[in-house]
C-alpha cells in the first residue's frame, strides 16, 4: 500500500523507536501545551532516546530561538541541544536568503526566533517599513501580546511591492487555557489588508521538510504530530511515515474525515506509542477488526462493535471510513461509533 492510497492505519511488529532512526517531533500539542509537559511525554521520550532513537523537535512556532526551545525542554526534564531543534523561522530564513542579496534588510513581524534565524543567514532584521532598501517582509508567531500596529507595518511595506514571507499559516496554537489564534490568523489580517499572498515555509510545505532533513540527517524519519493539516500532511508531502498522537488539535471525528494527504501511518493516544509496536488492522467480513473491535460502514453510518482499547476502536473505524471514502473525505455519520470509545 502506498501513502497516496492509504485506507487503513499500518501495523508494526517492532516498536516505533526501533523501526525508525529519528523522530521528528512537533512540540505544541505533542510534547507540551501552554509550556507544560503533556502526560507521559517526558518518560516516553527518555525511553525512546535511551533505546537509540534520535529525537529532533520540529516546530512551526517561530517565536522562540532553538536555544530557548532547548532550554525549555531541559527544564521539563527532556535534555536537548539547540542543534536538535528545527523551527519554521529557520526554514523561512533560508527561503528568503535564496531570493535576496546577502546582507539584505528584512522587516520582521514576530519574535526573537525570526531575528536570530535571519542573522544566521546573513540577513539584517529591521522594524520599520520605511527602511531604505527593504528587501522582504517576514511574518511569524509573535505571541499573544504582539501589537496590532505590527500588522499595519507589514501592510505598508507589502502594499509598496515588498515580497512577503510567512513562517507558517497554522490558524490555531494549543495553549494552557485552550486553543488560541496562531500565526495563520495573523497572516489573514495582513492578507485581507493587502490582497497579497505570502510565500510560506512551514509545515506542511516543502521548505520545512527540506530544512529538517538538512539539519537532522535523518535516514528513516518518523514524523510525530497532533495536526492533520501540518504534521501529517507535511509527512505525506515528504513521503515519510507519520504517527498522529491525540494530545493536541486533531480528534477522532477529524481523523475519520481525513483525505489521503491527512491520513497518518500510525495512530496512538500519546507519545507512549513510540515505545510499542502498532496493532494490525485486518479485514473482517464487510468491515475491519483491530484488537477487540470491529468497524464497518452500513446504512450511511459507521458501526462499531466489540470492546477493548479505545484507540484500537478508532483504528478500526479509520479503516472503515477511509476505505469508504477512497480518495475523498468520509461523509458517513460517525457520532455514535465515536461515543462508544469516547474519542
Amino acid at each position: 500500500m502506498t501513502r497516496r492510497s492509504r485506507t487503513s492505519p499500518a501495523g508494526s511488529e517492532r516498536s516505533l523507536h526501533q523501526a525508525y532512526d529519528t523522530a521528528l517531533l512537533d512540540l505544541d500539542g505533542v510534547v507540551y501545551a501552554g509550556g507544560e509537559a503533556i502526560a507521559h511525554a517526558v518518560e516516553s521520550l527518555a525511553a525512546a532516546r535511551d533505546g537509540g532513537m534520535h529525537l529532533a523537535y520540529v516546530t512551526n512556532n517561530a517565536l522562540r530561538t532553538p536555544d530557548a526551545v532547548a532550554a525549555h525542554l531541559g527544564e521539563l526534564g527532556i535534555p536537548t541541544g539547540a542543534d536538535d531543534v528545527v523551527t519554521s523561522a529557520q526554514a523561512v530564513a533560508r527561503l528568503i536568503s535564496e531570493q535576496v542579496e546577502p546582507g539584505a534588510k528584512v522587516l520582521v513581524i514576530g519574535g526573537e526566533g525570526l531575528r536570530v534565524a535571519l542573522r544566521e543567514r546573513g540577513l539584517v532584521p529591521v522594524e520599520s517599513a520605511d527602511e531604505e532598501g527593504l528587501a522582504a517582509v517576514v511574518q511569524g508567531y509573535g505571541g499573544p501580546e504582539l501589537p496590532w500596529g505590527r500588522f499595519a507595518e507589514a501592510s505598508f511595506a507589502i502594499s509598496r511591492g515588498v515580497p512577503w514571507f510567512a513562517s507558517n499559516t497554522d490558524l490555531t496554537i494549543p495553549q494552557a487555557r485552550g486553543i488560541g489564534p496562531g500565526n495563520g490568523a495573523a497572516v489573514e489580517v495582513v492578507r485581507i489588508a493587502t490582497g497579497a499572498e505570502p510565500q510560506v515555509a512551514g509545515k506542511p510545505l516543502p521548505p520545512m521538510h527540506r530544512e529538517t532533513v538538512l539539519r537532522t540527517g535523518a535516514r528513516r524519519p518518523l514524523v510525530v504530530g497532533d495536526r492533520l493539516d501540518t504534521d501529517i500532511e507535511g509527512a505525506f508531502n515528504g513521503e515519510v511515515d507519520s504517527l498522529l498522537v491525540l494530545t493536541g488539535i486533531a480528534d477522532g471525528a477529524q481523523l475519520l474525515r481525513a483525505e489521503p494527504r491527512h491520513r497518518p501511518t500510525y495512530v496512538d493516544r500519546d507519545l507512549r506509542g513510540l515505545l510499542t509496536g502498532q496493532p494490525e488492522v485486518e479485514a473482517a467480513g464487510d468491515g475491519f477488526r483491530c484488537g477487540g473491535w470491529t468497524a464497518a460502514a452500513a446504512d450511511g453510518a459507521l458501526r462499531l462493535d466489540g470492546a477493548g482499547d479505545p484507540v484500537d476502536g478508532l483504528r478500526a473505524l479509520c479503516a472503515a471510513a477511509w476505505t469508504a471514502a477512497g480518495d475523498g473525505s468520509c461523509t458517513l455519520d460517525a457520532a455514535a461509533a465515536l461515543d462508544r470509545i469516547g474519542l
